[in-house]
């Protein structure tokens, strides 16, 4: 496990040791069926990449992760960091890092709202045109 330390965030590239208890706080911001605490532990325990942005007391601020196949593509479903702590950079170094950790792949993809296009552009993804299905009933995992 990288552990390195920004002013009182510290990024991490694992989940071991996180609680549910450590992910309580404001994530899924405008979901209308955002995950509960102990369902948002067990999406970050199987990831197959996940990099954390945490607290000195362990409270996890931020995270993103990443679904791959290890060899040719990746897909990246969630960037996530709480509102106190937005405008911080803490969401560009969380994906600055896991892009880094994906590089070797011939492809990483991500959705976005158009207007979060920007953002990602920075650190230098670009836009592209996809197809989705969004099952907004199942968006709790439950």
């Amino acid at each position: 496990m990288k552990l390195t330390q920004d002013n009182t965030v510290v990024y991490t590239d694992s989940s071991a040791g996180v609680t549910a208890d450590q992910l309580d706080g404001g994530f899924f911001q405008g979901w209308p069926h955002p995950p509960t605490a102990a369902t948002h532990l067990r999406i970050l325990q199987q990831s197959d990449a996940v990099q954390l942005a945490r607290r000195e007391d362990g409270m996890i601020v931020g995270f993103i992760t990443a679904i791959t196949d290890g060899v040719s593509c990746a897909y990246v479903p969630h960037l996530e960091v709480l509102p106190a702590y937005q405008g911080k950079g803490v969401g560009s170094e969380l994906l600055r890092r896991m892009l880094e950790r994906l590089q070797h792949l011939y492809m990483i993809d991500l959705l976005c709202d158009q207007n979060l296009q920007p953002f990602y552009a920075r650190l230098g993804m670009r836009p592209a045109t996809g197809m989705l299905i969004r099952n907004y009933h199942r968006q709790a995992c439950d």
